[in-house]
């Protein structure tokens, strides 16, 4: 886990965090540990961060151990089939749990905002963006995370690694989302539809923008005033939102 909050190094500095004489100190409950690596896998109890999922059921783990002695458990009978896909579960629970991402059934929901997760690891998370709490931080340039994700994301802008490659035309990205959104240029497909005007777009920010001609450009900023924006369209690319400007 690449993170620097809740480690307290005692009796010494060092990078590696291996040697015995020293202890790191968690900013959260005070527990030490002789290793970082054993605090990397405690600060997950207090963020919630479970970056190990199952491929089989969709369970989320805070610790790899915990998701390899769980992925045995798939090797046994499994007498609970979906009846969407046919895929089968050893537990009832395993098979509840995966009929949300049929269903589309979030349980777990945010009392700030009202949005729902499917799993408690992701609402934990979520969670931060309410508090502020932002505890990945980049070695590099000491930036701040709320997401172990988002921080793996940001790295790559100090490495230059660009890991996802377009097969059309080789093109590279460092983020997969950016690739997905560059691999419509090359099948034309245009995902995002306006439900008034029956309007297609390759990006769902272009989408959200178009929608503000229907609303006269208003925009409703919570606790604040209400903005209007003038939605200018490119004429070169129709289907495209060239600028917006906010009056």
């Amino acid at each position: 886990m690449e993170t620097q909050v809740g480690s307290h190094l005692k009796q010494g500095e060092g990078e590696d965090g291996q040697d015995s004489s020293r202890t790191h100190k968690c900013s959260y409950c005070g527990k030490e540990f002789p290793f970082k690596s054993k605090l990397d896998r405690h600060l997950r109890t207090h963020t919630g961060e479970c970056p190990y999922q199952c491929g089989e059921c969709g369970k989320q783990f805070n610790q790899l151990a915990n998701l390899k002695k769980h992925v045995e458990t798939h090797k046994e009978k499994k007498p609970y089939s979906c009846g969407e896909c046919s895929k089968q579960f050893r537990r009832l629970g395993h098979l509840r749990l995966h009929m949300r991402t049929h269903t589309g059934e979030k349980p777990y929901k945010c009392e700030h905002c009202n949005r729902g997760f499917s799993q408690s690891c992701a609402l934990k998370a979520h969670l931060r963006t309410h508090t502020g709490e932002k505890p990945y931080m980049c070695e590099t340039c000491c930036k701040r995370f709320s997401e172990l994700s988002s921080l793996k994301k940001h790295k790559r802008i100090h490495t230059g690694e660009k890991p996802y490659s377009c097969d059309e035309c080789g093109k590279q990205f460092s983020v997969l989302s950016n690739l997905k959104s560059h691999m419509l240029t090359h099948t034309g497909e245009r995902p995002y539809r306006c439900e008034k005007c029956n309007k297609s777009f390759r990006q769902s920010s272009l989408l959200k923008v178009h929608m503000r001609t229907h609303t006269g450009g208003n925009l409703l900023m919570s606790d604040g005033p209400i903005y209007t924006w003038k939605v200018i369209e490119c004429q070169q690319m129709p289907h495209s939102v060239g600028l917006v400007v906010k009056i």
